[in-house]
């Protein structure tokens, strides 16, 4: 039997390619797929625990009538959103709403604008600004209890450190904290002096990111300290900024422990934000009342989510720009 050969000049077919799967690369992908699903597990743990769980919690506490029996037993009363319209109609509603915004603005603004002069400052390495500079973060570090107590004490009408300061300048007895016109300033300046030193570490931190070079140049074209700064390090900073006042903003909605420290909500309800008036329904007067208390929270929560989605459009913008 013979076997017919090709002749060399015979006109060339076309030829179908067939590859054979890598069972190694399938099973590298495959592996490595549940590598990745190991590395993300514990985070994803940690979302589901700590925000997903919490969350749905709170919005199943502002649709029942729980009472500290009914939080027990576990058979509390579904009533709806009538917790929200509770809220919405009550007289303090409006109230505790602008005293929220006026003390978050009020706060952020002046953080912002004494954390970034500092920074600035601090950004010439001069002899002693290591040691300044860890000065600074003393009133980050120290417990709010701690902060909030002295600064009621300084702040005090008849033996406080500030009115016997005042006073040598012929500036009469300032009710700071029992003073309705007056005991919203005084938490909002406790609260700047508490925020500046985060301002101040995140900004530095994002003036060192701003080359030497482009002051450098500047200087030789002629551009002073003023020009340096609106032409370089403001603009240039500007995703670092967004960043800071978004963290403050959401940090200073939520704060409770130096304003009831230092007034409690009062006097007349002069400084009862939004975070006072959920801490004061749930633990403030001796009768819990956890629905209503959920639901100011709930609505603190879709503040800031705003606020956090205008930031991410903002910060978008800017991404394709």
């Amino acid at each position: 039997m013979t076997i017919p050969t090709m002749r060399r000049d015979a006109p060339v077919t076309d030829t179908i390619a067939v590859t054979v799967p890598d069972k190694k690369k399938r099973r590298s992908r495959h592996g490595s797929r549940w590598v990745a699903v190991g590395f993300a597990a514990p985070l994803i743990a940690y979302l589901l625990a700590f925000y997903a769980y919490p969350l749905i919690r709170s919005i199943d506490l502002s649709v029942h009538d729980y009472t500290i029996r009914a939080f027990v037993q576990g058979n509390a009363e579904f009533v709806g959103l009538q917790n929200y319209i509770e809220i919405f109609s009550s007289s303090l509603f409006l109230k505790s709403l602008w005293i929220t915004f006026a003390f978050v603005f009020g706060s952020l603004i002046f953080q912002y604008i004494f954390g970034l002069a500092l920074a600035v400052f601090f950004r010439g390495n001069f002899r002693l600004s290591g040691i300044l500079r860890a000065l600074f973060l003393v009133p980050w570090l120290l417990p709010l209890i701690v902060s909030g107590s002295v600064w009621s004490w300084m702040l005090n009408s008849d033996n406080g450190i500030v009115n016997a300061f005042l006073s040598t300048f012929g500036i009469g007895q300032i009710n700071w904290l029992t003073s309705p016109d007056t005991a919203l300033f005084a938490v909002i300046i406790a609260n700047i002096w508490l925020g500046i030193p985060f301002n101040l570490v995140i900004l530095y931190s994002g003036l060192q990111n701003i080359p030497e070079d482009l002051y450098e140049a500047a200087s030789l074209d002629g551009a002073g300290g003023w020009r340096q700064f609106w032409s370089i390090t403001f603009p240039l900073l500007r995703p670092v900024s967004a960043i800071t006042l978004l963290l403050g903003l959401v940090y200073t909605l939520k704060v409770v422990d130096i304003i009831w420290i230092m007034t409690g909500g009062g006097p007349a309800n002069a400084t009862t934000t939004l975070a006072i008036w959920s801490y004061r329904e749930a633990f403030g007067t001796g009768q819990p009342d956890l629905s209503p208390a959920a639901a100011v929270g709930n609505i603190l929560i879709v503040i800031a989510l705003i606020f956090g989605f205008f930031y991410l459009r903002i910060q978008r913008r800017q991404e394709n720009a």
